[in-house]
């Protein structure tokens, strides 16, 4: 089990030597404008310009797009949220199986790369997931050093 490192400050400023991927959850429908994306844009414009150049249809729930970003950061958009908002019967848009299966992507990159993992706490506000789950999926699947930025 992989311990999860909390830490102060914001995630588009990932702290520490070496190779850095920021992880981050979008959606399968093409929306980008809310949430830790506009952190993201306002940064840099790779990830939003990748994201943006695929058919919608082709965000596929468990896919990532890994998006160099600096010589030593990359981004990963990892497509693990269903649509925007909450469904009629208040389902949350977050997909946990396909957070999982994003984040066992990410973590393989990682691996092979030598990197380090860095995000927001990812799906548990506009994608409406709950930390707990979340942070159970991070810890049985990312073995790789991982650190979780708390913004405010």
């Amino acid at each position: 089990m992989n311990k999860i490192n909390y830490i102060k400050g914001d995630a588009v400023e990932p702290q520490g030597e070496g190779l850095k991927i920021i992880c981050h959850i979008s959606n399968d429908s093409g929306g980008w404008g809310a949430g830790f994306v506009l952190a993201l844009s306002r940064k840099w414009k790779q990830p939003e310009a990748t994201y943006r150049s695929v058919n919608h249809k082709d965000l596929l729930l468990g896919n990532i797009q890994l998006i160099q970003v600096e010589e030593d950061i990359y981004v990963a958009n990892m497509i693990a949220q269903a649509g925007i908002g909450f469904d009629n019967n208040g389902k949350p848009p977050i997909r946990y199986n396909a957070l999982r299966t994003a984040l066992e992507a990410v973590n393989k990159v990682a691996i092979e790369m030598g990197a380090t993992l860095h995000a927001p706490k990812f799906g548990a506000g506009l994608s409406g997931g709950k930390w707990d789950i979340i942070e159970n999926i991070i810890e049985e699947v990312v073995t790789v050093p991982i650190t979780i930025y708390n913004f405010k």
